[in-house]
C-alpha cells in the first residue's frame, strides 16, 4: 500500500503518516511512503490512484486551517474523503549544521507556518537575520545542514536523516502547539460511537439569513459544531462555500436527518468525510 504525504522526508507530516499506519493497522511500511512537494499535489496522488492513501496536515492551534488542503479537498480530491484524523504536538527546533556558529547565521529558513510559530523566538534571538520561506521544513534543514550560515526551524526526524543537529529546542512561542492531520482514502468508515463528520455547503446564492439557515438544521437537532469557515469559491468574487465540522457521524439519526435538509435548501452538499473523532 503506497501512502502519499508532505515532503521531502523529514516532515511532521511523515511522522503522521508513520502513526497513521500503526493506528489503522495499514499494509504498509516506511518504503512504500511516498512524498510529493505540495499539499496538491500529495492529494492529487491519492485522487488520481497512484497511491492508495494520503495524509496532510488541515488544521494548526495557532495559525489556525490549512487552506491549500480544504480547497483541494473541496474541489481536487474526486472521491477521496477523510478516513481518520490526529492530533499531533509540534515541537520546533532550531536546527544547523554541526559547523554552525550562531553568531554568524546569516538566513534562518523554514516554511511559513514554522516561522509564523516562532516570531517572539526569531524577534529576540534573531532580529536582523533574514528570514525565507521553504516549501517544508525537512526542506530547510535539507539547505542548513549544507550551509554553516543558514539555520532551519525543523523536526528531530528531518535532523537525523539530513545530519544536523539541535542548536535550540521547543522554540514556538506557544507551548501547546498541535496540528491536526487527516488520512485521505476511499473506505467508508462504520459508525464508532465517537465520530466527527466533515461536511462543505455550497449555496445557491448569497442572500440575508443564508447562514443562518445552514445552522439552524444543526441547532433543531442538538448537533454540536467544532468548525465553521468560510472560503471562496474560486468562481465568483464575493461568492463563499462553507466548510464545517460537526460532532457524530453521517449515518447516526441526527446527522442524517441534518444533512438530508441541507441537501434541499443548498446548492450542494459535499461530505468530505466521516470518521473516528481524534482524543
Amino acid at each position: 500500500m503506497k501512502i502519499a504525504f508532505l515532503g521531502p522526508e523529514g516532515t511532521f507530516t511523515e511522522e503522521a503518516a508513520l502513526a497513521f499506519v500503526k493506528e489503522a493497522r495499514l499494509d504498509a511500511s516506511e518504503e512504500d511512503m511516498m512524498a510529493y512537494p505540495t499539499i496538491n499535489e500529495t492529494i492529487e496522488a491519492a485522487a488520481e490512484g497512484v497511491t492508495a492513501k494520503a495524509v496532510v496536515a488541515i488544521e494548526n492551534s495557532i495559525e489556525g486551517s490549512i487552506n491549500a488542503t480544504l480547497d483541494a479537498l473541496a474541489f481536487d480530491a474526486g472521491d477521496i474523503i477523510i478516513e481518520r484524523e490526529m492530533v499531533m504536538p509540534i515541537r520546533h527546533a532550531l536546527v544547523v549544521s554541526p559547523k554552525t556558529d550562531l553568531a554568524k547565521v546569516k538566513t534562518i529558513v523554514s516554511h511559513p507556518q514554522a516561522t509564523a510559530q516562532c516570531r517572539k523566538y526569531l524577534k529576540e534571538h534573531f532580529p536582523k537575520v533574514t528570514v525565507r520561506a521553504a516549501n517544508s521544513k525537512a526542506e530547510a534543514v535539507a539547505e542548513a545542514a549544507k550551509d554553516p550560515t543558514v539555520a532551519a526551524i525543523g523536526t528531530k526526524l528531518a535532523a537525523e536523516l539530513y545530519g544536523a543537529v539541535f542548536a535550540e529546542v521547543n522554540i514556538a512561542d506557544y507551548e501547546d502547539n498541535k496540528t491536526r492531520f487527516v488520512l485521505l482514502g476511499r473506505k467508508q468508515q462504520l459508525p464508532s460511537g465517537d465520530d466527527k463528520t466533515s461536511i462543505v455547503c455550497f449555496l445557491h446564492k448569497d442572500q440575508p439569513g443564508a447562514l443562518l439557515s445552514i445552522l439552524q438544521e444543526f441547532a433543531y437537532r442538538g448537533i454540536n459544531l467544532t468548525k465553521i469557515q468560510s472560503r471562496p469559491t474560486k468562481k465568483v468574487l464575493g461568492e463563499y462555500c462553507f466548510f464545517i465540522d460537526l460532532q457524530g457521524h453521517k449515518d447516526d439519526a441526527g446527522p442524517a436527518q441534518a444533512l438530508k435538509c441541507l441537501a434541499c435548501k443548498l446548492r450542494s452538499v459535499k461530505i468530505l468525510g466521516s470518521y473516528p473523532r481524534a482524543t
